[in-house]
């Protein structure tokens, strides 16, 4: 079994077929997915979706280059997470690729996300893009390593997942380790510990290979988990139950029991 531990289910590409993204989740052994959320006003409509299919997840949170959005405060973050099926405060974090200085608002996003995963006791989905020396000073100084999460969708250095890992952070790849242009990315896979190892698809983004240009769906997970047993010398089979035990084991600390091995 595999489980897709970042993808937007909610998001138009998706969500209109949502019933057959399930299914062909279901036909390729991916039992679990966290559903992430991105703005405020999606957040019920993510939430629902988790109530209304057991085998999905989910989280709350405003993705760091989201300029128009209602601003959470920690108390509104906690709140919402009280639910058990929110696994996770996220998506947050940095994004210096798209936006320019003053970025303030940003890094104080990141640190209200941060108070609020403390308070409530559930880990960090973290993104990092183009800002890998703030993203780590700001985890650091908010003593995130309370309580830990996922680097997701990870394209830093060697350096930057060893300090995410100091953390006690996952690592987690998505469909960019397939690219056959993503050969540091390759070279890092096995330095990460298998103990802190994810897979995602971050989808409808970043198909793997070979459904590059395609919109991306759970189901294709496995490609990465195959890439990754390809890089690390594993099997398919045990890198899909490394990863799962990974997943389960992150969010030990909330209500929600592993599903049977045959769901």
């Amino acid at each position: 079994m595999f489980v897709d531990s970042h993808c937007h289910l909610s998001f138009p590409e998706l969500a209109a077929e949502i019933d057959a993204v399930l299914e062909r989740m279901r036909l390729a052994q991916v039992g679990e997915a966290l559903n992430i959320c991105v703005r405020m006003e999606e957040f019920a409509q993510v939430l629902e979706l988790a109530h209304a299919r057991p085998n999905v997840f989910a989280t709350v949170g405003v993705h760091p280059d989201t300029r128009e959005s209602i601003e959470p405060t920690v108390a509104d973050l906690v709140r919402c997470a009280r639910d058990a099926k929110i696994l996770a405060i996220g998506e947050t974090g940095l994004d210096y690729f798209r936006l320019q200085e003053p970025l303030q608002w940003q890094r104080e996003r990141f640190r209200v996300h941060i108070r609020a995963a403390r308070e409530c006791g559930k880990p960090l989905v973290v993104h990092s893009r183009a800002a890998p020396d703030d993203t780590l000073q700001l985890l650091r100084e908010e003593h995130a390593a309370e309580v830990g999460g996922v680097m997701h969708c990870f394209t830093e250095s060697v350096d930057f997942a060893r300090a995410a890992l100091e953390l006690g952070f996952y690592i987690s790849f998505s469909g960019i380790v397939t690219f056959r242009n993503a050969t540091e990315l390759q070279k890092l896979v096995p330095h990460v510990p298998p103990d802190r190892l994810l897979i995602e698809t971050d989808s409808p983004y970043l198909s793997p290979v070979p459904y590059r240009g395609k919109v991306n769906e759970p189901a294709r997970v496995v490609e990465v988990a195959r890439k990754l047993a390809e890089l690390t010398g594993r099997s398919l089979e045990e890198i899909g139950r490394i990863t799962t035990g990974n997943f389960r084991r992150l969010f030990r600390g909330n209500t929600v029991e592993p599903l049977p091995r045959d769901s």
